[in-house]
C-alpha cells in the first residue's frame, strides 16, 4: 500500500502517455469554484424553499445561518484531508485511510446516497418547474431529455462541463441581482412600515423546528464537498482543492442567506403556498409578475441542469475510486476514451437517476440530507484521526487545527443529523442495512479482507 503524508501531492505524467487508470489534469483554480458552485446551484434555496420555510413556520434565512456554520467548520476539515489524500474517493478514501477498509466502506456508500440521488434531484426539479410552465409537456419527456444530454457531455469530458459552467453560474448571479432590486422596489412600495427583523424571529419561532430545517438545508450546500473529488484533475490539488472549498462554502452561503431574506421579506405568508415544492414562483409573482416567473424558470432550471452535470460527474468519480480498489466491481473503475472519463460509472448513474419519474421531491431530500450529514460527520473525525493519532501532532496550534475545529464540525453535523425527520432515518439505515449487507458478502462475514486501496501516484 502506498503511504501519504499531508504534503504528497500525485504526480501525473504527461496528458499523451497516461496509464488507463489515470485522469487527466485540468481543473484550475477557477474551474473547480466554477464546478462547486455549479454543484451548489446559487439558486438552491429555491429548491426547498417552500418545504423549510413551512418546516421552520418562516424562519428560512436563520435557519440557513446555522446550515452556514456548520458547513464552514466541515469544509475546513474537507481541505485538510484533501491535503493529506489528494485522491478522488472523497469520504470513501479518507476514512478508509483513517479508519480501515470496513468502515471506509461504509462511509464510502452512505456517501453514495447523497451523491447518485443528487442528479436525480435536479432532474425531479426540472420536470416539476417545466411541466408547470409547459402543461402540454409531460414531465418525465423533461426527465429523460436532461438526463440524455448530461450523460453525453459527462462522457465527452469534464472540459465540456466547466465551459457549460462558465455560462449558467452567470446567469444564475445575474438573476439574484435582480431579484434583490426587484424586492427593494416593492418593499419600497409598501404603505405599511416592514420590519427588517421579521425573517430572523417572529410568531412561530421554535429552535426545534429550525434545526430540523437546518439539516434538511444540508443539500443546498452539497458542492463544496464535491470539489474533492476533482483531486485527480486538478494541478497542486493540495493547494487548489482546500481554497476552492472555503470560497464555494462561503460563497453560496451568502448568497443563500441574501436570497432567503429578501424572499422572506416580500412574501411573510408562508403558510399561503398554494404548493410547497414550487413555492419560489408565488414568490418570483409578486416581486416582478409572470415576466420574472418566466425569468426565474429560466435560469433556475439552467441552474438545475448545471447541477446535474457537475453531481454526475463526481459521483462517478466516486465509484470510480471503490471499482479502482475492488469495494465495487472494478469495471467501475477503468476510465474510457481519450478524455479519460469513467464511463460504465456515469452510465450507471444515468439508469438510476430514472427514479426521478416516480419518485417525490420531499422523499429525494430527505434521502440525500442523511448521507450528507453522515459522511460530513466522518470527515470531520477523519482529521482528529490522521493528524492527532497517526501524525501524532502536538502543540496548542496543532490541537485547535486537528482537533477543537473538527471538533466542533462533528458536534455540529451529529446536531443537525439527529434533527432529521424519522422519513430520512427510516431509508437511510434502510441503505446502510443493504450497504452491510454487500460488505459481510465482499469479505465473506469478514473472514477475508477488502482490496488494498490503489491511489494513483
Amino acid at each position: 500500500m502506498h503511504t501519504t503524508t499531508t504534503t504528497a501531492q500525485p504526480q501525473h505524467p504527461a496528458s499523451s502517455a497516461l496509464p488507463r487508470s489515470t485522469f487527466r489534469p485540468s481543473m484550475s483554480m477557477t474551474a473547480l469554484v466554477l464546478f462547486g458552485l455549479a454543484y451548489m446551484v446559487p439558486l438552491a434555496v429555491f429548491t426547498t424553499y417552500g418545504l423549510v420555510t413551512q418546516m421552520t413556520k418562516g424562519h428560512l434565512p436563520l435557519a440557513y445561518v446555522l446550515t452556514l456554520a456548520a458547513m464552514l467548520l466541515t469544509a475546513y476539515s474537507y481541505g485538510r484531508m484533501v491535503q493529506a489524500h489528494p485522491y478522488s474517493g472523497s469520504v470513501y478514501t479518507y476514512t478508509r485511510k483513517a479508519f480501515g477498509s470496513h468502515f471506509g466502506f461504509m462511509a464510502g456508500w452512505t456517501l453514495l446516497l447523497d451523491y447518485i440521488f443528487l442528479p436525480l434531484l435536479s432532474y425531479l426539479l426540472i420536470g416539476i418547474y417545466l411541466a408547470e410552465y409547459f402543461p402540454a409537456v409531460p414531465a418525465w419527456v423533461w426527465v429523460a431529455g436532461s438526463i440524455a444530454l448530461v450523460t453525453f457531455l459527462n462522457l465527452i469530458g469534464i472540459e465540456s462541463i466547466t465551459r457549460v459552467n462558465w455560462i449558467l453560474v452567470v446567469a444564475q448571479l445575474v438573476f439574484i441581482v435582480v431579484f434583490v432590486a426587484l424586492s427593494l422596489r416593492h418593499l419600497g412600495g409598501q404603505t405599511a412600515p416592514v420590519s427588517l427583523l421579521a425573517p430572523l424571529h417572529h410568531e412561530g419561532f421554535s429552535v426545534p423546528l429550525i434545526m430540523t430545517g437546518a439539516a434538511v438545508l444540508c443539500l443546498s450546500f452539497l458542492g463544496f464537498d464535491a470539489v474533492s473529488t476533482m483531486a485527480e484533475e486538478t494541478r497542486d490539488p493540495t493547494r487548489r482543492i482546500p481554497r476552492a472549498i472555503m470560497a464555494v462554502s462561503l460563497i453560496g452561503g451568502l448568497l443563500f442567506l441574501l436570497v432567503s431574506y429578501f424572499a422572506q421579506l416580500v412574501f411573510p405568508d408562508w403558510a399561503s403556498f398554494a404548493d410547497p415544492d414550487s413555492a419560489s414562483v408565488d414568490v418570483m409573482r409578486r416581486v416582478g409578475g409572470e415576466l420574472l416567473v418566466t425569468a426565474f424558470t429560466a435560469t433556475y432550471v439552467a441552474g438545475c441542469f448545471a447541477s446535474a452535470m457537475v453531481s454526475q460527474a463526481s459521483v462517478s468519480r466516486v465509484l470510480f475510486a471503490m471499482g479502482r480498489d475492488g469495494a465495487l466491481p472494478r469495471v467501475f473503475g477503468r476510465l474510457a476514451t481519450r478524455k479519460r472519463v469513467p464511463a460504465t460509472a456515469i452510465l450507471l448513474v444515468s439508469l438510476l437517476s430514472l427514479i426521478a419519474l416516480f419518485i417525490t421531491l420531499d422523499t429525494v431530500a430527505n434521502m440525500i440530507s442523511f448521507g450528507a450529514l453522515f459522511a460530513f460527520s466522518a470527515v470531520n473525525l477523519a482529521v482528529v484521526k490522521h493528524y492527532l493519532v497517526d501524525q501524532q501532532l502536538r502543540g496548542l496550534r496543532n490541537q485547535v487545527l486537528y482537533g477543537v475545529i473538527p471538533g466542533l464540525g462533528f458536534l455540529s453535523t451529529i446536531w443537525l443529523w439527529t434533527s432529521l425527520s424519522s422519513l430520512s432515518f427510516t431509508i437511510g439505515l434502510c441503505w446502510m442495512a443493504a450497504g452491510f449487507t454487500c460488505l459481510l458478502g465482499l469479505t465473506k462475514a469478514f473472514k477475508v479482507k477488502l482490496p488494498e486501496l490503489q491511489m494513483a501516484e
